[in-house]
């Protein structure tokens, strides 16, 4: 395993040595201090501050919705570099794996920082250039360079959920929002689950969290047990029932609990959440009754936004038996609920489409693909249509990647199921269609080309082709000539 320095090195190297000239995007100046001990931080100072709006991924021209989805099979599940990132930054637990992930068999990689009384300035560069970015990666590992999440799920560790906030930073609090306002799911456990809140209750009254990322427009309040463990009940008609039957009785014993918060439901309840489990105190004589308070809670804004899940408490680490099954299926519920795949936009016939802009133009419909995305697209075929081409073109000085053309009737165009698919190397593809179906045809690109890993003291680096973090261009027309030869070049 390379040394913190080593790699902190490697990386500014990297900058110097391996980004393309042309990838060079904004400077990145978050500025990110480490806290100096490790107790769990709960509480933050109330001062007014705006929740910043996700910026979706969609584009001022592109298609804002879903799509069509005649099958109905849902394919949420498609589209993404990974499955998991596991969020173990400064001031939280540094784990470096998850059982249930294991036992699932889930792509899993993740950042782990020095433990807190550890702590240097080197992992607050290492945290900011993973989650927040840097030159090579200009919006950080969680997201694509148009905003579509990376991952299925962002998994939150426990530790001092206000301080890992600030750590962050605004800038990285927003790549939380954008990754799930814009399909991807997050699970967090005790720091974690703080961490989703809006609000949080004090002894004086609701607090807004200006450190968390706020995507649960809801209140938490602390259950004031630490170093302990508490007795879970299944929600009856929980989602997590889908997946297992907890030994038939609905509970779960002794989940480790340290400092964990409930959901309120007295203020500030959205609409929509589900209450999963609650705590069961049992005859316990606690500092604060939480018994029959939501212990874990999921929330989904809408069919594009992923799924958000809390725990208050702590099953993570447990290698078998019902405390893994419960994290097994938090995470199976989560990924359940992506987002649907969105549709870039409808490519008008005989038009050139640029797909070159990075994630600083600001300008998501014309930005470059990432390392195993879909770009999807769509174009109305017309009644008595004798031919249809679809061409896939590099921009010059980006001819060295892998790009797939695909294309469907009536439906996303994904690997496996397109009806139509071009995988030759290099990026240059055409597919020729002889008297396609009229309706609605949906093209895809996908990017086959991707980095290399390497496990390091901190957690996951890339290696190898670091340039597709920024993205690839590529240039792409549809176009119904008189008379054409039908196949695939």
């Amino acid at each position: 395993m390379k040394s913190r320095y080593t790699i902190l090195l490697a990386i500014v190297l990297t900058v110097i040595v391996i980004a393309p000239a042309e990838a060079t995007p904004g400077s990145k100046n978050a500025q990110a201090t480490a806290g100096n001990d490790a107790t769990v931080d709960v509480g933050n100072k109330a001062t007014t501050s705006a929740t910043k709006e996700a910026t979706a991924p969609a584009g001022k021209d592109a298609t804002t919705t879903a799509g069509k989805n005649c099958n109905g099979k849902g394919r949420n599940d498609k589209g993404y570099y990974k499955d998991i990132f596991m969020d173990g930054g400064i001031v939280l637990n540094s784990r470096t794996d998850l059982p249930s992930t294991l036992y699932m068999g889930y792509s899993l990689e993740y950042f782990a920082s020095a433990p807190t009384k550890q702590l240097t300035a080197v992992d607050t560069m290492l945290q900011t250039a993973m989650m927040v970015g840097s030159a090579i990666d200009e919006n950080g590992c969680l997201l694509y360079p148009d905003g579509a999440p990376r991952f299925r799920m962002i998994y939150v560790n426990g530790g001092k959920s206000v301080q890992h906030g600030k750590t962050l930073g605004e800038e990285g609090l927003q790549r939380f929002r954008d990754f799930v306002a814009n399909g991807g799911s997050y699970l967090g456990s005790c720091a974690g689950a703080y961490m989703t809140a809006t609000y949080i209750r004090k002894s004086k009254g609701p607090e807004f969290c200006d450190w968390y990322p706020r995507i649960w427009p809801g209140m938490v309040r602390y259950t004031q047990l630490g170093h302990s463990w508490i007795d879970l009940d299944i929600e009856p008609g929980s989602a997590l029932l889908k997946y297992y039957d907890f030994g038939g009785d609905m509970r779960i014993d002794s989940v480790r609990h340290n400092g964990g918060c409930s959901a309120d439901t007295s203020r500030y309840w959205p609409k929509g959440t589900e209450i999963l489990a609650r705590y069961n105190q049992g005859d316990r004589q606690l500092k604060r009754r939480i018994h029959g308070e939501p212990a874990i809670w999921a929330y989904k804004a809408d069919a594009l936004s992923g799924r958000v899940i809390a725990c208050g408490s702590h099953p993570e680490s447990v290698l078998y038996g019902e405390r893994n099954q419960l994290m097994a299926a938090m995470e199976q519920y989560a990924m359940e609920g992506n987002g649907l795949p969105r549709v870039k936009a409808e490519l008008t016939p005989g038009e050139v489409r640029v797909m070159d802009k990075f994630t600083h133009d600001a300008d998501p419909a014309f930005t470059r693909i990432g390392d195993k995305q879909y770009h999807h697209f769509t174009v109305e075929v017309p009644e008595g249509c004798d031919s249809l081409v679809i061409k896939l073109d590099p921009v010059k000085g980006a001819e060295n990647y892998d790009l797939w053309l695909l294309a469907h009737p009536g439906d996303f165009a994904f690997l496996g199921e397109a009806a139509w698919l071009n995988v030759d190397y290099g990026v240059k593809k055409h597919i020729g269609i002889k008297a396609p179906k009229a309706g609605t045809l949906y093209i895809s690109v996908y990017c086959n080309t991707t980095v290399d890993t390497i496990t390091t003291d901190y957690g996951t680096q890339y290696t190898g082709r670091t340039d597709v973090l920024n993205g690839v261009p590529y240039k792409i027309k549809v176009s119904f000539p008189a008379k054409s030869a039908a196949g695939t070049e």
